[in-house]
């Protein structure tokens, strides 16, 4: 074992016996369009709370919400983080690791960046066969358990998003949008893409998912482009056309921020029958076990959203220097709060019909899950309800289980969330390296 490992381990166990991780803290009461807001804290090194990565074994698997049926479509990938159901019924797995382009700037990076990889299983043992590749599932009859299972893509450059029209499939990377000629059916893509149009990847790339969605009419693309910092450490220079979401014409690769402020935004989605974008979103860490919250909102057109200046709409963030009290004034708050550190990654929309009809409308959310707080909090999917195209209550858990009773040991960790042909959900699970099929029982 490494001085460094050894080093982060001490320290992980010495900041775990000072952390104030907030357990008389009321966490509901940070789910909702009105979060409670504690005052801010600062910290020399963050608190820090990592479960042990243990997978799964034997016939364990997540528990779903009553009257629901979960099972394993597909183990022993290496690392899905998403997913795209095609219209023909193949599902497309996302397989993807990081790029490691975070520099070291400040002297808590090395610790901080040991835990996250332990928190997400990259410091164990790992899956054999290769990661950053595109996997195709093909369930002919709709039974959740794939007669074929072939790699359409390999060799990719951290991809996450994944779109098909018209006959091309849309990959985003962490560093470019790219085009490949596709047609339903094909099970292995060969031909060179296009690069549509590039994104911001390194040579840093601090949040590296870049999420992929297509417009209700088709003509256009957006994508989600995470900031380079937790809170702009790394130069603002660096932050240039982040912590945004974009708009790319598909015919030409054109684009252009659409709107901004938004600290790491996922899974951009328009609310069925609406051309109205939602994304969630990663709010900044170390100001607290319970600030700032994770959220799930609408996106306007030249929207900007606080960060790095505030958060909450107008609730300053004190580390950041000079301030720009003009973009404060017009930070748009979130619309719906999911509790602090969270980690929310995977937003999709129930459209189908064969789950209970009170899921029709609502929100689906993969929580990843926290590293920075005494008391852990996501490790989940869950579902927030709508009604009249907007959030109507407090979020139910949909599919849980992630965490061991103790809280001591980590099986999986949601990502993406997707619907198939039949109307299931599937939840990446990048920790357990499974995708998971939840449908009604």
């Amino acid at each position: 074992m490494s001085a460094r490992v050894t080093l982060a381990g001490a320290l992980v166990v010495a900041l775990a016996a000072c952390n104030d991780g907030g357990h008389k803290f009321d966490r509901n009461s940070q789910i909702g369009p009105n979060p409670v807001l504690p005052a801010p804290k600062q910290y020399l090194v963050p608190p820090i709370h990592v479960a042990e990565v243990v997978g799964w074994h034997g016939s364990e698997m997540p528990t779903a919400a009553p009257g629901m049926r979960v099972q394993a479509m597909a183990r022993n990938l290496n690392h899905p983080r998403n997913m795209l159901a095609l219209p023909n019924g193949d599902v497309l797995v996302v397989e993807s690791q990081g790029p490691n382009l975070d520099p070291i700037t400040r002297p808590k990076n090395p610790i901080v960046s040991w835990v996250q990889k332990r928190a997400t299983g990259q410091s164990g043992a790992k899956p054999s066969g290769p990661t950053n590749q595109i996997t195709l599932l093909r369930d002919a009859d709709g039974d959740g358990v794939p007669e074929l299972r072939t790699v359409l893509l390999a060799k990719l450059n951290s991809p996450f998003g994944v779109v098909f029209a018209d006959n091309h499939l849309y990959v985003a990377a962490t560093d470019a949008v790219l085009r490949y000629p596709f047609t339903l059916g094909q099970t292995r893509i060969t031909a060179a893409p296009t690069r549509l149009t590039e994104l911001p990847g390194g040579p840093i790339d601090h949040h590296w998912t870049k999420s992929l969605t297509l417009s209700p009419d088709g003509r256009l693309l957006y994508a989600t482009v995470g900031s380079n910092s937790n809170i702009t450490e790394n130069g603002m220079e660096a932050e240039k056309n982040r912590a945004a979401v974009w708009e790319i014409d598909r015919a030409s690769g054109r684009a252009r921020v659409f709107a901004g402020g938004l600290r790491n935004p996922n899974s951009p989605n328009f609310y069925p029958g609406t051309n109205t974008l939602w994304v969630v979103a990663n709010e900044r860490d170390e100001l607290g076990p319970n600030l700032v919250p994770d959220y799930l909102t609408s996106v306007r057109d030249g929207g900007f959203y606080g960060w790095p200046y505030s958060y909450y709409g107008q609730h300053i963030d004190p580390r950041v220097m000079p301030q720009r009290p003009d973009l404060v004034a017009r930070a748009i708050p979130p619309d719906y709060a999911l509790s602090s550190h969270v980690a929310a990654l995977g937003l999709t929309f129930y459209t189908g019909t064969s789950l209970p009809a009170r899921y029709r409308g609502g929100a689906l959310i993969g929580e990843h899950g926290s590293w920075d707080r005494d008391e852990l909090n996501g490790y989940k999917v869950v579902f927030v309800p709508f009604a009249n195209a907007r959030p109507s209550g407090k979020t139910q858990d949909f599919l849980s289980g992630f965490l061991s009773p103790d809280g001591k040991q980590v099986r999986g960790r949601p990502v993406g969330v997707g619907i198939d042909r039949t109307g299931a959900v599937l939840v990446a699970d990048d920790a357990g390296n499974v995708l998971w099929r939840v449908s009604a029982g």
